[in-house]
């Protein structure tokens, strides 16, 4: 099976890893959104890869095997595809303009999927002519077992099925959630990141401690804080927009530091620098956090 990944930021090179290197006949197309910029996006998904040969984790025939089944080309590689894997920026209208694209694209028979992690399957789907489903990893998505399957109104059970089916033979675990906001985790998990935001915002503890605090009394195995880093926080403020704007609950509505950070391109680790700083490589430097709020 061919599946074009279209999309070629942090979750989409970690998306065609994690498909690339299943034991299955999986080969994978990145589509990179923009035309260009090609090696660059394959050196970066090749990065963690070679760090595993370095460490001993897979070997150099493994690396060559996982590689030599990602294909990085333009949008017009999906055509030739059997599933398409949407995971572009986090946007109403800027995925339903991309995959008008595709839906002229690609003929019929290819099924379209969409990465969103909050946006409603149901309302994309009702842009183009034909319907897509919620396939939504996690990061990094080479590495998380979990990825939730989301039907829209208009998704069909053959669809379902082989979602389900994709997802369990590159090793993951698919659970199906009816659509809503957020759906099941970011419902839960965003909601937590934006309150350690408020709590750090009102002073009350240091960006390490809150995290601490999480991780040795709620055995988290990260802090909110870094985690809000690692997933980017331009991600979190876009799924607080569409719980607070799809409930209208006040409770979730974006906490104020968090939209300055992503008016000021702190984003976390994809910048290198969020609630801490990080070196090339998105380690975390150490006693880097946020001390003082700006």
């Amino acid at each position: 099976m061919k599946i074009a990944v279209v999309g070629s930021g942090t979750m989409g090179l970690g998306i065609a890893q994690a498909i690339a290197q299943a034991k299955e006949g999986y080969e994978v197309v990145v589509c990179v959104v923009s035309g260009k910029g090609f090696d660059a996006k394959k050196a970066k998904l090749e990065r963690p890869l070679k760090r595993q040969v370095v460490r001993g984790k897979i070997t150099q025939e493994r690396f060559d095997e996982i590689m030599n089944k990602i294909t990085f080309t333009s949008i017009e590689g999906a055509k030739d595809c059997d599933v398409v894997i949407e995971s572009a920026i986090e946007d109403m209208a800027s995925k339903i303009s991309l995959f008008k694209q595709l839906d002229e694209i690609c003929p019929q028979s290819v099924m379209f999927a969409s990465n969103t992690s909050s946006l409603s399957i149901t309302e994309i789907s009702a842009a183009l002519s034909r319907p897509i489903i919620g396939m939504h990893f996690f990061n990094p998505a080479a590495v998380m077992k979990l990825v939730e399957v989301i039907p829209g109104m208009t998704t069909t059970p053959d669809m379902i099925t082989a979602v389900e089916t994709i997802a369990e033979e590159i090793g993951k675990v698919p659970v199906r959630v009816i659509e809503g906001p957020g759906f099941v985790v970011n419902r839960l998990l965003i909601p937590m990141i934006n309150d350690a935001i408020g709590i750090y915002e009102e002073g009350l503890a240091t960006v390490e401690g809150i995290d601490t605090a999480m991780k040795l009394g709620a055995n988290h195995p990260m802090g909110p804080l870094a985690l809000g880093d690692l997933i980017g926080l331009d991600v979190c403020y876009a799924i607080m927009e569409v719980l607070y704007h799809e409930t209208l609950d006040t409770k979730y509505r974006p906490a104020r530091l968090l939209k300055k950070m992503v008016r000021a391109k702190h984003l976390g680790q994809k910048t290198g620098i969020g609630f801490y700083k990080y070196d090339e490589n998105g380690r975390m430097i150490p006693g880097s956090a946020m001390d003082t709020i700006g």
